[in-house]
């Protein structure tokens, strides 16, 4: 497919990555004031986020596999339905439940469009070119997650609007983009007559994923860490994802390819994308409460302070994807990613309630500058390694894993910053003369509604997490330090020219052989068996889709 053609295309495409993502983002500066309002609490405030990111998740492999099964068009049009269909609904939630209900199945229609367009982008673009187009992939994520606070902060602060247009806004994106991609994007239908789906693996791997979230949701809240529910959650967690890999190494055509995932550089891009997606959504989810509750600023004012996150993003994936398609060499921005990364936290990690905004803006643009470089070139890494009829499953096993590490670091980080909170108000309190067992007002357990309170009581609240969302951001930053020990052991390979893999080793999956290296040749033009688009499986029927 020629340049002009794949930009059609890729219009479709880059318009649905936005409305995915800026799902996300145009909330994120509104939550406190949709929790406020809602009458909801702290850990109702993390599980609005975490059941997202939960569903995501859980579903994410779902959608790869079956990327691999059936038309990816129709897949891509399903997924759109979905999400209209919950974002219609959040915006009519009358309490928190119903909101984090909402918001579940709004992750379903999320994790299916976000791995959807990394699998048709890979269908139409050999590796080493993806580089410069995951460039453009990175430059919608910024505009989406600076743009999206912003949006939503305005959106917010305009009283004939509030914030239930936070969820109404993403629905005319929706419309377009389904009417785009039904114009423009133009894919070969492979239908496979032994196309089977692991219901069995997915269902362990979504509900071993749950129980844990779920554990670290409420352990030392509900419960002791030292106690039979935690001894029955873990225990749970074990005996299930424990069973979901032994279903997923015995099936034919399994929802996270074992013999992929086993080898040396996927399994190390995996364990960086899982550490990267940990420390960046675990950590960056806190920043909109930071600035409103713990600095006092306004929802367009949060949204306004997170551009040098996003900056960073926005210029490091752009240049960083061009970079990588004309050398062909994706290890060195990885690195460089993950230490900057980690640097900026480590900076993070140092702020309070009275850290100037300038130094805080300084350590936001290093972290948006590490994802930038890292997020989108370790699936590369992935995708260099596997042939076209595998690309769904394997861009959907490291979608999972990034995803995976997002969401437990949302429920970890939000887990500490609660308790962390909790005890400081109290604390607090005391001083003031006010009983301590108020304190858990803004914590775990109690209201976000700062502006409802007495000015005394707000002072220490939002003092409380000024000092508190600073330990997070340390947690965040050790997190990011194994993204750069995965990322030294990385094979400095250069990607294909190809789409497709010339050839799969069979003893690759076995000897940690790096398949896709960018050694083997382009597939003959005559070999109907290797034909980018087709894979090396033989006996499928094709029929070409509008």
């Amino acid at each position: 497919m020629d340049h002009k053609h794949v930009l059609r295309a890729l219009s479709g495409l880059l318009l649905v990555l936005f409305v995915a993502m800026i799902s996300s983002t145009v909330v994120s500066v509104a939550l406190p004031q949709i929790i406020g309002n809602l009458g909801g609490t702290q850990s109702q405030y993390t599980w609005v986020v975490t059941a997202t990111l939960l569903a995501s998740t859980a579903s994410t492999p779902i959608w790869g596999k079956l990327a691999d099964l059936f038309n990816k068009k129709l897949l891509l049009q399903i997924a759109i339905g979905i999400f209209f269909v919950a974002s219609l609904g959040a915006g009519f939630a009358q309490n928190t439940a119903t909101l984090i209900g909402f918001r579940a199945v709004q992750g379903l229609g999320m994790g299916a469009l976000q791995v959807l367009v990394q699998v048709i982008l890979a269908a139409m673009i050999s590796p080493k070119e993806r580089g410069r187009y995951n460039g453009y992939l990175g430059a919608v994520m910024a505009v989406a997650t600076v743009g999206g606070p912003l949006l939503g902060g305005a959106i917010t602060d305009v009283d004939w609007l509030g914030w239930r247009w936070c969820f109404f806004i993403a629905l005319p994106f929706t419309v377009v983009a389904s009417a785009i991609l039904a114009r423009t994007l133009h894919l070969e239908d492979i239908r496979r007559p032994d196309t089977k789906v692991d219901y069995w693996g997915a269902s362990l791997i979504a509900a071993g994923v749950s129980l844990l979230l779920l554990w670290v949701t409420f352990v030392d809240n509900e419960f002791a860490w030292i106690s039979w529910q935690t001894g029955a959650m873990l225990a749970g967690t074990v005996v299930l994802l424990g069973a979901a890999v032994v279903v997923e190494s015995k099936v034919s055509q399994p929802v996270i390819p074992l013999h992929v995932i086993k080898r040396r550089d996927p399994a190390l891009a995996i364990i960086a994308s899982l550490a990267v997606g940990m420390a960046m959504f675990g950590g960056a989810v806190f920043l909109g409460q930071y600035f409103q509750i713990g600095r006092g600023k306004s929802p367009t004012q949060a949204g306004l302070l997170t551009i040098p996150l996003m900056a960073g993003v926005l210029l490091a994936s752009t240049i960083a994807g061009r970079l990588v398609s004309k050398t062909g060499k994706v290890k060195p921005f990885i690195l460089v990613g993950t230490v900057v990364l980690a640097g900026g936290f480590f900076g993070l990690a140092t702020i309070d309630a009275h850290t100037s905004l300038v130094v805080v803006g300084v350590w936001m643009f290093l972290v948006g500058t590490g994802v930038g470089m890292s997020m989108q070139n370790l699936v590369l890494v992935l995708q260099n390694t596997v042939p076209l009829h595998e690309l769904g499953a394997a861009s959907g096993a490291i979608t999972f894993f990034r995803s995976l590490g997002g969401t437990i670091g949302v429920s970890v980080l939000g887990a500490v910053l609660a308790n962390s909170v909790s005890g400081k108000i109290a604390d607090g309190l005391k001083k003031l003369g006010i009983d301590g067992a108020a304190g858990a007002a803004g914590g775990g357990s109690g209201t976000l509604d700062v502006k409802g309170m007495p000015a005394p009581v707000q002072e220490v609240v939002r003092g409380a997490y000024g000092d508190a969302t600073g330990h997070i951001f340390l947690i965040a930053a050790f997190i990011a330090l194994v993204g750069i020990i995965a990322a030294a052991f990385l094979t400095p390979a250069t990607l294909r020219d190809s789409v497709d893999l010339a050839e799969v080793p069979s003893a690759a999956a076995g000897d940690g052989t790096e398949a896709g290296s960018g050694t083997h040749p382009a597939p003959p033009p005559g070999d109907a068996a290797t034909t980018a688009g087709q894979g090396p499986d033989e006996g499928r029927a094709k029929t070409p889709v509008s």
